[in-house]
């Protein structure tokens, strides 16, 4: 990923381009490379993509929620200075994008969510791995990918520490639970943001009935497919992830 990783004040997040902004929330395992297909495209493209790292691991359990990190991105948009953006989230990350427009629709121009949690409950305790041997841990992280190759050594390693930390493991309990909780079905409806929901067909994580139920909730989405592909579209198939979000930003021209 070519551009800046910057660090002020309470924020830590990376930067490139020009233009319109494009704010990616990662998810639960996810590092900010999950989006170097998109920021490499899109910083060409007449966007500014800009990627917080999202304090997961680092509140306060009193505030490791679906609704304190949806006002830490309101403050970190607030921070930078930007009128309107457009929220592109990923897992845990497109649930907190959801929260975000329905808390403060005013700072939000489009929404774009791929394979988010938000409305099933299981999203996010069926996919967190007990803490086990390596081989177990590695199959976990497989499964969320339609072909397992994308779970590199990388991505198997930060899973592995992450469930053998106790205090990360509580907090990533206690997101799940606070995801549940923050169950955004009733609120869907009354969302009028531009959405564009882009989902894998093999997602074993939020499978494909989850993204209907998305499309038909949402008064003003667009529900895209990319075949034999997993939990984390933009990391499986970049260039048709890509290709299908610069079709949507066109047409609603965003």
């Amino acid at each position: 990923m070519n551009g800046n990783f910057k660090k002020e004040g309470r924020y830590s997040y990376f930067e490139v381009g020009e233009g319109t902004p494009i704010v990616v929330l990662h998810g639960l395992m996810g590092g900010l490379s999950n989006f170097s297909g998109v920021a490499d495209y899109f910083s060409t493209r007449g966007y500014k993509i800009v990627i917080p790292e999202l304090p997961i691991y680092t509140q306060n359990i009193l505030k490791t929620n679906v609704k304190a990190f949806a006002k830490y991105v309101k403050d970190f948009i607030t921070f930078k200075g930007f009128d309107r953006v457009i929220l592109l989230g990923n897992s845990l990350g497109g649930h907190i994008a959801l929260y975000h427009s329905k808390m403060y629709p005013e700072k939000v121009a489009g929404l774009v969510i791929t394979g988010s949690s938000g409305l099933y409950e299981s999203a996010m305790g069926d996919s967190y791995p007990k803490r086990g041997d390596y081989e177990y841990i590695k199959k976990k992280a497989e499964a969320v990918f339609y072909d397992p190759k994308v779970a590199t050594k990388e991505i198997v390693d930060e899973v592995f520490s992450v469930v053998n930390d106790r205090m990360k493991v509580i907090k990533t309990l206690t997101i799940a639970k606070s995801a549940i909780r923050h169950n955004m079905a009733k609120d869907l409806p009354k969302m009028h943001v531009k959405t564009c929901i882009i989902w894998g067909k093999n997602d074993q994580v939020t499978p494909p009935e989850v993204a209907e139920e998305f499309h038909k909730l949402m008064p003003n989405s667009s529900l895209y497919w990319i075949d034999k592909c997993g939990h984390a579209a933009m990391m499986e198939h970049p260039d048709e992830f890509n290709r299908l979000l610069h079709e949507w930003l066109k047409e609603v021209h965003l």
